[in-house]
């Protein structure tokens, strides 16, 4: 396996988009919360459809590779 573009991605999509380390949509107060480390279900299933849209944007539309 040579291309590693898909592990790198998505590792670091996955990093950056946990509800509550940088930004959760929707907060517990607001609509836009940032780092606040609380976490609810709809937060949880808002980060999971912002997740999976980037990966077929990354995968499916732009087809980024990286061959190391």
């Amino acid at each position: 396996m040579n291309d590693w573009a898909a592990p790198l991605i998505a590792a670091a999509l996955f990093a950056f988009l946990s509800p509550g380390l940088v930004f959760q949509i929707p907060g517990k107060e607001r609509p836009f919360d940032f780092m606040n480390m609380k976490t609810s279900i709809a937060s949880i299933f808002a980060h999971l459809v912002i997740y999976g849209l980037f990966l077929i944007l990354f995968f499916v539309v732009l087809h980024v590779h990286l061959y190391v």
